[in-house]
């Protein structure tokens, strides 16, 4: 089974008007990115790579005023239900919530009971809240309690306004000291803090990460990949794509040329072998996910 862990919500659901063409040129450095997307674009990208099933999500950011603006989670989270319902044999979904947004508790709830979605995606630094503050931890402590796993948007980003503190990779440490059964995805490695990544997915046996946005940055990600190797947690990586900033048939070939910056020398390879089993880990059931 192949699962793809890191995937968006399609912004549009059919044809993307003009006016509504959004191109991001600072994601990844190689090309530029075409954020409005549709659900065939999404499916399209999935089917090629013969995806299995895809974890789903928006992010719940505020608009512009910060902590006195408030987003509508509703609306958030009902476009993920939405998308999730015309395909459920191929997608699960996971809402997003702002821990500090004065209906989050009965959000989780209705996401949960009325929705039917499966986890949580939170991004502390877009979304600016404080990971190890009172409110978040009533987040985490509703997530351990139903079996809900939570993805973490972890490492940098090239929003200027979002704090590099929250989305730090030792966070993840001191919430699953804190909350030992909830379920953690750590996306993207924690680029460029990799090594703190590793850290705590070898201490935590519900922390994991995701392989997501690694591979266009070839010699960084062999390098985390080789540390990975070394301190013996390759079996901790999930497949994930960040659709779409990438899509999974580029993820997976990535994996796959994984020892490409070290070709011709004697330096360390990656296993090939367990970048092979990274495509295949059945993530659904170390998540406590079913089909």
């Amino acid at each position: 089974m192949i699962v793809d862990v890191h995937t968006h919500t399609p912004s549009h659901r059919d044809r993307v008007p003009d006016a509504e063409q959004v191109v991001n040129t600072a994601w990844r450095p190689d090309r530029a990115v075409k954020a409005s997307t549709t659900w065939a674009d999404h499916d399209a990208a999935q089917r090629e790579a013969a995806v299995d099933v895809s974890l789903v999500f928006n992010i719940a950011t505020r608009t512009a005023g910060g902590a006195g603006v408030v987003v509508d989670l509703a609306r958030v989270n009902d476009s993920t239900a939405d998308f999730v319902r015309q395909d459920p044999g191929r997608r699960i979904g996971f809402c997003s919530v702002d821990p500090e947004h004065p209906g989050v508790m009965d959000e989780l709830e209705r996401s949960r009971v009325e929705l039917g979605l499966r986890g949580i995606k939170l991004g502390p630094n877009y979304q600016d809240f404080e990971p190890l503050g009172p409110d978040a931890k009533r987040v985490y402590a509703y997530a351990q309690q139903h079996g809900w796993p939570i993805l973490f948007h972890q490492g940098t980003s090239p929003i200027r306004s979002a704090p590099l503190r929250y989305a730090h990779p030792i966070v993840m440490d001191e919430i699953a000291i804190a909350f030992p059964e909830l379920r953690i995805v750590m996306a993207h490695l924690g680029h460029p803090w990799q090594i703190d990544t590793i850290a705590v997915i070898r201490k935590h046996p519900h922390v994991y990460a995701d392989v997501s946005a690694g591979f266009y940055r070839p010699w960084s990600f062999w390098s985390a990949m080789r540390l990975a190797a070394e301190w013996n947690v390759l079996p901790k990586l999930l497949l994930g794509s960040d659709f779409p900033v990438a899509t999974p048939a580029e993820t997976i070939a990535g994996l796959r040329a994984v020892n490409a910056p070290i070709a011709g020398t004697g330096m360390p390879r990656v296993p090939e072998d367990a970048m092979e089993a990274i495509i295949e880990r059945d993530a659904l059931a170390l998540l406590g996910l079913t089909p």
